[in-house]
Parts: structure tokens; C-alpha cells; sequence
């Protein structure tokens, strides 16, 4: 059985890490570099860096701050934001990036995917989703969450794995910052329709319960968090030891 990965993130905007609820309310949570080793030193087992509002902001996500980053951890990195084509690609991950993540911009051009899927391998590419709730169905968003595309949730999960992403980054736009636990309703329907890994994200609390539930009841192979790592309220070993106590496969 292969072991469930806990994957600290983070939100950066203005070159700071920054982290809200439901996408909004942002407020600052660190230093990037300095939070990335902190977690690669506690033995987490990947780190994401998301450069949050490049898209928007119709910029690219910053190569320097990757570089800073990179130079400090020793475990798989993932970046996303602003990431629109090959070249954008290549420059993070020349930069130091072990992944790249993209989101917005697969949706309007799904054969991004494929193009770069075959270019870098589908171990290089993650699809970046964020979902909400709209009445019975989950629906993806894009440009932040700000743009509902109509698109269910399931349906878009069957294509990415069949364009050759190697991952699915699967954010809840509800559950995004509330700490109340994950959205495991949400990530179940993913990963009950995605051979590819399914990391889940948004609602992490300080209970590792809801870690347990989502690995267990929504079949997540990761979860990420930010705030309760962030602001201090569990620690990443702290965390994982209790996992472990609770028959969870965890890299300690």
C-alpha cells in the first residue's frame, strides 16, 4: 500500500504567503522560502507553491521566488499560476520545480494537457482543480474561482487523466480555509473517477480526524493544508505520528 503523502502549501501573492477562506479575505501567513524549509526540514512530503492571483493578473508566476525556494527543499515541489504554455513550463522547471500545476489555463485549452504531458512526462504535470458546490452537482471554476465553466466535476476529472495528467490538485471552494475538514463528498466523486492520484485540498483543521476521513473515506492520496501549518495550530510530525497511531500509511 502506498503511503498517503501530507503536502504543506503555499498561497503566495506579492511575493508573500498569504492565506484566506473561500478564496477570499486574504491575510499574510510568512515568508515562502522560509516556510518551504521549515516543512522540508519536518519531513513533509512534497511542498506546493501557488502563485495565486498570476492569472488574473494576466502575469507569469515568479522564477526567482521558485529559485529561492528550490535551493532550500529537498523533497518534490510543485508550482502553479499563470502557467499557459510549454515555455512557461520549462523555465519553472528549469528553475528548480519538480512539477508544474495548471489550472485556468488547461481549462480553456485542454490540449495543454496532452502537449505538455508528452513534452515533460505526465509525472511533470498536475491539474490544478478548484470546485464548488452549484445546487446537487460540484462545478470546476477557474481565474481564481472567480469564473463558473459549467463544467462538472466528474466529467472534467475523466478528462485530464485521459489527456495524461499524472495528478489532480482538487480544491473545494467551500470547505477552502474554514478548517472544518475536507470536502469528502467532493474528493470521493474525483478519485472514484480518476486512475491518477488525487490530492485533496481546502478545509484542513487542527484535527487530524480530518485527515483520517478523507484518506479513508474520500480515497484521497494526499491532502494538502496551509493554514494549520502556517499559523502553528499542528505541526507536520505531530500530525503524522497521530496518522500512524491511527493505521494510516504515512512516511515518518
Amino acid at each position: 500500500m502506498l503511503a498517503k503523502r501530507i503536502i504543506p502549501c503555499l498561497d503566495v501573492k506579492d511575493g508573500q504567503t498569504v492565506k484566506g477562506v473561500n478564496f477570499e479575505n486574504l491575510r499574510y501567513a510568512g515568508d515562502p522560502v522560509s516556510l518551504a524549509k521549515k516543512y522540508s526540514d519536518e519531513g513533509a512530503d512534497e511542498l506546493v507553491f501557488l502563485d495565486i492571483t498570476a492569472t488574473n493578473e494576466k502575469r507569469k508566476t515568479t522564477v526567482e521566488m521558485v529559485q529561492k525556494v528550490a535551493q532550500q527543499v529537498f523533497i518534490p515541489f510543485t508550482v502553479g499560476g499563470g502557467i499557459n504554455s510549454l515555455d512557461d513550463m520549462k523555465m519553472l522547471l528549469l528553475a528548480g520545480a519538480d512539477k508544474v500545476a495548471i489550472n485556468s489555463a488547461a481549462v480553456k485549452t485542454p490540449e495543454l494537457i496532452s502537449i505538455s504531458s508528452d513534452y515533460f512526462g505526465s509525472q511533470c504535470i498536475v491539474v490544478a482543480i478548484d470546485a464548488k458546490r452549484v445546487d446537487n452537482d460540484f462545478f470546476v471554476f477557474i481565474n481564481a474561482g472567480k469564473v463558473n465553466t459549467g463544467i462538472k466535476l466528474e466529467n472534467w476529472v475523466e478528462e485530464v487523466q485521459k489527456r495524461g495528467a499524472g495528478e489532480i490538485l482538487l480544491t473545494s471552494m467551500d470547505a477552502d480555509g474554514t478548517q472544518n475538514g475536507f470536502d469528502i463528498e467532493m474528493t470521493k466523486l474525483a478519485a472514484q473517477n480518476s486512475s491518477i492520484p488525487v490530492i485533496a485540498s481546502g478545509g484542513a483543521g487542527a484535527n487530524p480526524n480530518h485527515f483520517t476521513d478523507v484518506f479513508k473515506d474520500g480515497y484521497a492520496d494526499a491532502a494538502l493544508a496551509a493554514s494549520i501549518f502556517h499559523f502553528n495550530t499542528l505541526s507536520v510530525p505531530d500530525l503524522k505520528r497521530e496518522l500512524k497511531k491511527q493505521g494510516i500509511e504515512v512516511r515518518i
